[in-house]
């Protein structure tokens, strides 16, 4: 008797023609200005239990684990790409963010859904921690579709911000499946002391950091150590890079810590230590990336059933509004504007708040919790993310154009006069000489030469784009060098 492998053939055909149909269909959609993950969630549920396909898909556990592993991969694949140059500009924002936002999101946002869901204060909490972290997948997938061009300090923001917001998201998840099991449970209600807050939330980034940072300078030099070799060039080396950071993952996780804290620093190490080596690899690791990506979005989306969200659809639909336009840029602006960015900067990154795998994979820890009424929390998370790539993920080129903040390419000529100006001057030349030859009103006690008024004038560390008013020429920062200033460009009004 022959052996069948109908149990090989028929589930990996129907995953391999899912995949491809979800990218081929993503590649076309991105053309029209949608959202390439948001094709690869639809295309899930249109495979699931109430779409054409049928198929029924409700193991949670095994989505949760792929999930984890694929959100590690991409926040290795970030790290990697992540210039040490930017935390010039990105550390203390994206720091920030990452704490204080994500639980001023989370506060604001959970208040609306006790309103909007009429769930006891602990529940509610419990969605806002949910749904208040941007996602890593989604902000470094979209910021790098986009085709647009953002000045460092705010691409830097996003996508530190996202790749280090995960523990704070974590810890309030877990934290606030105990207290609202806890309000459950007949004679408990104790909840968690103070002192058991700070040292969870200690283990998460000290753990997170520590084994993040060693194991990336070791990596580093595991690298170093191999050199280019005759080893099959960068395909096997970003398969040592995956295999270690999925390591690290694992073990910083199991120590208590953020494995994906962990992951994304030991990117961010190993891709400015060994930057050459790391240099061939990238290719490989972009594919990495997109496959963890496509695997995870259509795993979620098989996950959902529309006839199951119906319910919950519009108080969902109230949550996802309040986040967006009240609890996120609120958060943002409460952040940053101590930090003197501008206005159009807090406005973009506040609207760039997106939302992706990483809030329906913190839904699923309630769901294997057995906290009542989970399966709201996953409905919500379902809805607030498909606003969030619909929206949010469609407009990002729009919102940066809208709001001045896209970059013209270097090469540009007639763009970059547009933007900064038809005169370039050295960022050396004395101020009252550039005064004199346009005309131009010296500043009381200016400095010597232009650069320092100008990193004077912003009382922050500048970036390709920042501009200031001298009487009335406008004056922009058109090239750095190691942080300093070198060219200016010059508007006249």
């Amino acid at each position: 008797m022959a052996l069948s492998l109908d149990f090989l053939a028929l589930p990996l055909l129907v995953a391999a023609a899912l995949v491809f149909v979800s990218v081929l269909a993503g590649v076309v959609s991105a053309r029209a200005g949608f959202s390439f993950l948001l094709v690869f969630l639809l295309a899930g549920i249109l495979a699931g239990e109430d779409g054409p396909g049928g198929l029924v898909f409700n193991d949670f556990r095994l989505s949760f684990w792929v999930g984890n592993i694929a959100l590690a991969v991409i926040l290795l694949d970030g790290g990697l790409r992540t210039d040490f140059d930017t935390f010039r500009t990105g550390l203390k924002p994206s720091l920030l963010l990452a704490t204080l936002g994500v639980v001023l999101s989370a506060g604001i946002t959970g208040a609306a859904a006790r309103w909007l869901l009429d769930l006891s204060w602990p529940m509610a909490l419990l969605v806002g921690a949910i749904v208040g972290s941007t996602d890593a997948a989604a902000v470094f997938a979209l910021l790098k579709s986009s085709g647009v061009r953002l000045n460092e300090r705010v691409a830097a923001t996003l996508e530190i911000e996202s790749g280090m917001n995960d523990p704070m998201a974590v810890y309030l998840t877990l934290a606030l499946i105990g207290v609202a099991l806890a309000a459950t449970t007949a004679g408990a209600g104790a909840g968690l002391s103070a002192l058991e807050v700070l040292r969870s939330l200690a283990l998460q980034f000290g753990w997170g950091a520590a084994l993040g940072l060693g194991a990336g300078f070791a990596m580093a030099e595991l690298l170093k150590r191999l050199g280019r070799g005759e080893d099959g060039g960068g395909g096997i080396r970003a398969l040592l890079l995956v295999s270690g950071g999925l390591t690290v993952f694992a073990a910083t996780t199991w120590l208590g810590g953020s494995g994906f804290l962990a992951v994304y620093a030991m990117g961010v190490i190993v891709g400015n230590r060994a930057r050459r080596l790391v240099r061939s690899t990238l290719s490989a690791m972009d594919s990495y990336a997109w496959l963890s990506q496509a695997g995870m979005f259509l795993l979620l989306g098989l996950l959902a059933t529309p006839s199951q969200l119906l319910p919950t659809l519009l108080p969902g639909l109230g949550v996802s509004l309040v986040l967006m336009l009240v609890a996120r840029p609120l958060a943002v602006a409460l952040c940053l504007v101590p930090l003197r960015f501008p206005p159009r900067e807090i406005a973009f990154i506040s609207w760039v708040g997106l939302r992706g795998a990483v809030p329906i994979v913190l839904a699923m820890f309630p769901l294997m919790a057995g906290v009542p009424g989970a399966q709201t929390f996953f409905n919500v998370a379902f809805v607030v993310v498909l606003t969030s790539l619909l929206l949010q993920g469609s407009t990002i080129a729009w919102s940066a154009r809208r709001l001045g903040l896209a970059l013209p390419a270097p090469d540009d000529l007639q763009a970059n006069r547009l933007v900064f100006g038809d005169f370039v001057i050295d960022g050396a030349t004395p101020m009252d000489s550039l005064c004199s030859f346009y005309g131009l009103p010296v500043p009381p006690d200016a400095p010597t030469d232009v650069a320092t008024w100008m990193r004077e004038e912003l009382r922050r560390p500048a970036v390709e784009g920042d501009s200031a008013m001298l009487g009335a020429a406008e004056l922009s920062v058109r090239a750095l060098e190691g942080g300093r200033i070198t060219r200016v460009g010059i508007r006249l009004g």
